[in-house]
């Protein structure tokens, strides 16, 4: 293989041949060929001749572009004419642009320009000179991200296979301060014992004046990448009564992924320790110290902490405080470790190191610097957290329910109980936490029978070569990008590469191998399962229980079963027990369960109740037991009022009780006012009666304005027929008898002139629907007008 240099080389000529190609072809479409062509037989038949070559040429370069993909095209587009190539034109540019994306990352490869990148071959970058790290404070430079490296996890002496499909095992060997024997606890948390019988030392509830660190910029960490360092730093752990941990976590070019790194410190010494050496699960040795009892081990979010360190190192731990607990329960503003380093050290964390890669070695300064300081103020914040949790308790309540320490111990000794399994990939339901299930049910998209099978196809070959190639499925293949090939279904290579943008290095490579699967799964798809119909066979698989309101009752509520892990937690004589809560409320806090599901013999019993109704409902009292619990009607039962009879004419009716009812009369009948009776109350409502009477000052009041209107209207009916005598005399009686006279009819282009009075008359009569355009507001005049001879020119 020709060198680097020589391939630059070869590289500069081709470039200047295309150059000089493309302006000759340029050039020759610029010239008037059919016109020449006319005048030169001879120069036709060559331009012939040489467009049949090119034709010739072209079709055998597509052929052979064509001949090992897996394209779904039968064979390469035929280029017989020039018709030819306009009609095949799109098939035409889809090859081009596969070789030109092949090229392109053949050059990659060839040239090595991602490797150039490996701070393993620039070698350690260097500070800058104010101390700032690299590119200054706010980001992180290109040599310290995601790399193309050596994967160091090939050289382990247990290379991870990532086709595991049984349940985790333990990687024990042996088990230090065990309470019960290793053999004892297969199948479970080995440990499960020792934490769930753990005391925490009585100094968790003394208020103690916090430790103070040590300089930082005066003091260093030691580098742990020996087997005899590992045992030189055990021996000094065990004098410690309390230990700081932290790890280093690298996904991104790894299945499962790998720690690459672990900070430990106590009040006195930092160790960073590299945990990327092949003989990495010899740090069991370390359970001397993670597992003592007597050994408190202070984290920030150990969460994924603990199952990192027992599924790649073996290490499990007892006497956990976690210290973003406390936060939580102290109610701090902020949870994350750079807000309790702002807090109680004032020192600014360096963020942008969160994304570092951590498999680079030699270890730069930068990023040893940020590790060691994940630990080295950690065991003074926890001096600070455990004083307010002692100060904001209150101790005299029963049952731990002040006790805030309390709280914060019983959640790290759950988290310290987690238990790491194997991530199995579910092809059916999709379930688990890299299945396809999570995905499409927190995105709002409804696929055809076709997508959702190619959907969950993509999926599944992304998960495949993840596995094989022992990398991240983000890193195959984002998200996003499963949603468009699904929802486009490319058969093509070309076609897929437009979709996936910006496409990734292994969909570039095995982009042919993809479309294969895509067009596989829509073919499988046309007799496949609906999405909604698959995706319900989940939902039902989640158990359920009914739930009871405040009174007791069951009601029809839907609340999913939480796995509860019974632990009873001893802490001073006092044992607690987790219990599961709720997801849901079946009442509401602002109207209590007025809008709780009712059962279905009261709602026909109401149904029934209203539609013996026909001509009067009486409407209770809204009070605020309309709206209470049926607990409560039952006991404080309303009265009911007796229905009302309709309101009949005659007059020897009885008097009906006060009680502040409205009666609402039938729809579809007139209510009739009636006069009032001699000596009888003129308010209606006043008798209990629903029809109201007016009083007679305002029904003469009325009649009188009703009056003026009627003689207004005769008035001006009078002058209109006065107005009209003048237009019509004499044709009014003729209209019916007299026929039309065309010939004496008056011209419609040159009619005759109109007297004063007419016309008059006749603009009262008419209404111009256009006579308040007039009144809109004039426009400006024009700035500049034409003249004759005279042109303007505008320049812009």
């Amino acid at each position: 293989m020709a060198a680097p240099t020589d391939f630059a080389a070869l590289q500069s000529s081709i470039q200047s041949a295309l150059v000089q190609t493309t302006r000759t072809a340029s050039q020759l479409a610029a010239e008037d060929l059919p016109f020449y062509r006319s005048l030169d037989a001879q120069l036709g038949s060559s331009l012939d001749r040489q467009n049949a070559r090119l034709l010739s040429l072209a079709e055998r370069l597509l052929g052979t572009a064509t001949a090992d993909t897996q394209s779904v095209r039968p064979s390469a587009p035929r280029l017989r004419d020039i018709e030819a190539v306009e009609g095949n034109w799109r098939a035409v540019v889809d090859v081009v642009d596969s070789l030109l994306e092949r090229a392109d990352t053949a050059l990659d490869e060839f040239t090595g320009a991602v490797k150039r990148l490996s701070p393993g071959a620039q070698g350690t970058p260097e500070r800058d000179i104010g101390g700032r790290g690299l590119k200054g404070p706010g980001r992180i430079a290109p040599a310290l991200r995601n790399q193309e490296i050596e994967k160091p996890q090939l050289q382990f002496e247990h290379v991870p296979t990532n086709d595991e499909a049984k349940a985790f095992v333990p990687l024990l060997e042996n088990k230090p301060h065990a309470a019960v024997p290793l053999g004892e606890s297969a199948g479970k948390h080995p440990y499960q014992a020792e934490i769930e019988r753990y005391t925490y030392p009585a100094t968790m509830y003394e208020h103690v004046e916090p430790i103070q660190y040590h300089p930082f910029d005066s003091t260093t960490a030691v580098m742990v990448d020996t087997e005899e360092a590992v045992y030189e730093m055990l021996e000094e752990l065990k004098q410690a009564k309390e230990v700081a941990i932290d790890l280093e976590h690298h996904d991104q070019r790894s299945y499962i992924g790998i720690v690459s790194l672990m900070q430990i410190s106590t009040r006195d010494k930092d160790w960073i320790v590299d945990t990327l050496k092949p003989w990495r699960r010899k740090l069991q040795c370390l359970n001397e110290v993670f597992a003592d009892p007597a050994k408190l081990k202070v984290l920030h979010g150990a969460f994924m902490d603990v199952m990192w360190l027992q599924r790649d190192l073996g290490l499990y731990l007892v006497g956990l405080f976690d210290t973003h607990y406390a936060c939580r329960a102290l109610g701090y503003p902020g949870g994350s470790y750079a807000y309790l380093l702002k807090r109680f050290c004032d020192v600014d964390a360096q963020k942008q190191y969160q994304l570092a890669d951590w498999r680079i070695r030699p270890l730069p300064q930068e990023l040893f610097d940020y590790a060691r300081s994940d630990t080295h103020y950690l065991l003074y914040i926890f001096d600070h957290v455990r004083n307010d949790l002692i100060r904001r308790s209150n101790f005299d309540l029963p049952d731990h329910e002040g006790d805030k320490i309390h709280d914060v111990l019983i959640r790290s000794s759950e988290t310290a109980l987690q238990v790491y399994e194997h991530p199995i990939y579910d092809t059916e339901l999709g379930q688990g936490p890299g299945g396809w299930y999570k995905l499409l049910a927190r995105t709002p998209a409804l696929l055809t029978k076709e997508q959702f099978s190619v959907f969950r196809a993509v999926h599944k070959w992304r998960d495949d070569v993840a596995r094989e190639q022992d990398d991240s499925v983000h890193y195959i293949m984002p998200n996003h990008q499963i949603f468009s090939i699904a929802k486009a279904m490319p058969n093509t290579r070309a076609t897929l590469l437009g979709v996936a943008q910006p496409g990734t290095q292994t969909v570039r490579l095995r982009a042919d191998e993809l479309a294969g699967v895509v067009t596989r799964a829509k073919e499988d798809g046309e007799e496949g399962p609906e999405m909604v119909e698959l995706m319900s066979k989940v939902e039902p698989q989640i158990p359920r229980k009914p739930a009871k309101d405040s009174q007791g009752q069951s009601v029809a509520a839907f609340v999913p079963q939480q796995h509860t892990q019974q632990a009873d937690m001893v802490n001073g004589g006092h044992v607690m027990a987790t219990k599961a809560l709720p997801l849901r409320s079946v009442t509401s806090s602002f109207w209590g369960s007025a809008f709780s599901p009712k059962s279905e013999k009261a709602e026909q019993k109401r149904s029934m109740a209203t539609a013996s109704i026909d001509l009067s409902v009486p409407l209770p009292p809204l009070t605020a037991e309309v709206f209470a619990d049926p607990a409560e009607v039952t006991a404080t039962p309303i009265k009911e009022s007796e229905p009302s009879t309709p309101v009949t004419s005659t007059p020897a009716e009885e008097p009906q009780e006060e009680d502040d009812v409205f009666v609402l009369k039938q729809l579809g009948k007139k209510r009739k006012r009636s006069a009032p009776a001699q000596g009888a109350a003129q308010d209606g409502l006043a008798q209990g009666n629903d029809e109201v009477t007016l009083p007679d000052e305002e029904t003469e009041r009325a009649h009188a304005k009703a009056e003026r209107k009627k003689a207004k209207k005769e008035a001006k009916k009078a002058q209109k027929a006065a107005e009209a005598v003048g237009l019509t005399d004499g044709l009014a009686a003729e209209e019916d008898d007299v026929p039309f006279d065309y010939e004496n009819a008056p011209s419609m282009l040159h009619p005759p002139r109109e007297s004063k009075e007419q016309r008059k008359a006749k603009s009262k009569k008419q209404v111009n629907p256009y006579a308040k355009a007039m009144d809109a507001p004039k426009s400006l005049g024009r700035v500049q007008k034409e003249r004759a001879g005279k042109t303007m020119t505008y320049k812009s």
